[in-house]
């Protein structure tokens, strides 16, 4: 295993415990990997508005990755944009005929901000079922009465668009639908979510072209994530680390599980295969 000199870190179900905060002892192992020289960064399918303020402000975390790798910002003189690899209106609009086919909740992502239908959010414990995340949703989205005409007032592409399903029979469905049907990278978060973003965009990818703007190796490139959308992820990068809370697919398929969100897991990782 090649020294570690970058670490890109999953929010929700990773390094975030359950009630969406980063406990102290986490908080003073990232400090301490950042102190060695370390780039460590977020890297997370959230819009840059929904990154919480103590992450997007944490000492020495200069680089974030958000929508899943569709936009990366260097926070040293502001919100300066690196990356960017967006989703074309055209193919946002064939997915959401998809999605308005199901009973859903639907997002749009356009430079850092999520957008949401207010009939949706007005009933948002019909798809999420974890009241941080409903939290969550309810203090990031803006409310619009239709995602599309959002759509329709920007004519550059999207970051991201993806929508929560109230039964699972139905995104399993909306999930084979869309992968057979495009070439997009079409993912999720959680059990219940599509995440869809512009083809080949991912979080490894985006940690992969982030270490190559600063002279770092794919070798070099740890991961820790929980979620499919993690997957690809954890599989690009030199070592990925898979939490013991995670999607199954996830775990049997990255380097090393680690404890769960709720066991400082990332931290332990960080711990064990980072930190001299």
């Amino acid at each position: 295993m090649r020294e570690i000199k970058m670490i890109g870190l999953d929010l929700d179900g990773t390094l975030l415990n359950r009630e969406k905060k980063l406990t102290p002892y986490s908080e003073a192992v990232l400090k301490e990997a950042i102190r060695q020289g370390v780039t460590v960064l977020v890297a997370t399918g959230r819009p840059l508005s929904g990154v919480p303020e103590f992450m997007r402000e944490f000492p020495g975390m200069r680089y974030i990755l958000t929508a899943n790798g569709a936009r990366i910002y260097d926070r040293k003189d502001g919100d300066h944009l690196l990356f960017c690899h967006l989703l074309s209106n055209e193919d946002a609009s064939a997915v959401l005929d998809v999605f308005e086919e199901y009973d859903t909740l639907k997002d749009v992502y356009y430079d850092g901000v999520g957008y949401a239908n207010r009939s949706e959010i007005d009933h948002l414990e019909r798809y999420y079922h974890d009241p941080a995340m409903r939290d969550y949703i309810w203090k990031t989205r803006k409310r619009v009465d239709n995602v599309r005409d959002k759509m329709k007032e920007n004519s550059f592409g999207m970051d991201k668009i993806q929508a929560v399903f109230a039964r699972m029979d139905e995104r399993e469905e909306a999930m084979k639908r869309l992968k057979e049907t495009t070439e997009l990278s079409v993912t999720g978060a959680l059990t219940n979510n599509i995440e869809v973003n512009a083809k080949g965009v991912n979080k490894g990818n985006g940690l992969v072209e982030l270490g190559g703007l600063l002279g770092i190796e794919r070798e070099e490139i740890m991961a820790c994530g929980d979620g499919l959308n993690d997957l690809v992820m954890l599989e690009t990068v030199g070592f990925g680390v898979a939490m013991a809370n995670g999607n199954e697919e996830v775990k049997e398929r990255a380097d090393y599980v680690t404890l769960t969100n709720e066991e400082d897991g990332v931290a332990k990782a960080i711990e064990k295969f980072v930190l001299r």
